[in-house]
């Protein structure tokens, strides 16, 4: 199993970091050991002072592919859920600065929580539905997947290019705005149409 990510797929949160809006999918990785499941709280790592969410709607992949047509795209996947891409961001700009890749501010163990998966027909239409995070009842984020950049059947063709998708891999499509830092003792809850996903604690 691994972990696929998709950065910049919501212009306004592309803006809100000063970063400009892609012409196509930028792709990044976090391995297995990334993986946070069953509500269990994120413990902020020793490394970073600057530990950002961000909420993205997640695809389970359900059968192999690799150059995949992004009109049989939709075949791939039948589950959907929530995720929490954690970042830490004041690695992730020293890293930036000096051109280097990523990966040490995006893939750390625990970096990707993940809530559990309803299929994807349970929603009435997947190109457009809520998704929203709340941080001690406070909402931060509130997105909706009509406003991708790139669509799932896109992300999906496009990464197949390139990497042979598996079964159980799971797709972090992007975050939309309202990205922000979480401190220890912050309540997370995050939500699909109004219907809770994800619940757990920072510490």
């Amino acid at each position: 199993m691994k972990i696929i990510a998709i950065g910049r797929n919501y212009a306004a949160h592309a803006k809100e970091l000063n970063n400009p809006v892609p012409s196509s999918p930028v792709i990044f990785m976090k391995p297995d050991t990334a993986l946070l499941k069953d509500n269990k709280p994120f413990y902020i790592p020793d490394f970073s002072s600057d530990i950002h969410y961000e909420l993205e709607v997640v695809l389970k992949i359900g059968k192999e592919g690799k150059h995949i047509q992004e009109k049989f795209a939709s075949n791939y996947f039948e589950e959907i859920g929530l995720g929490i891409d954690f970042t830490a961001r004041d690695l992730q700009s020293r890293l930036k600065e000096k051109g280097l890749p990523w990966e040490l501010s995006k893939a750390f163990d625990q970096s990707a929580a993940v809530s559990t998966f309803i299929h994807k027909y349970s929603v009435e239409n997947i190109y457009d539905f809520n998704f929203e995070l709340d941080i001690n009842q406070q909402r931060r984020q509130n997105g909706n997947t009509k406003n991708l950049l790139f669509s799932f059947e896109k992300i999906i063709a496009f990464v197949s290019q390139y990497i042979t998708l598996k079964k159980g891999d799971l797709i972090f499509t992007g975050t939309p705005e309202g990205v922000g830092q979480v401190l220890a003792g912050d309540h997370l809850e995050a939500s699909l149409n109004g219907k809770e996903l994800l619940n757990f604690h920072i510490k």
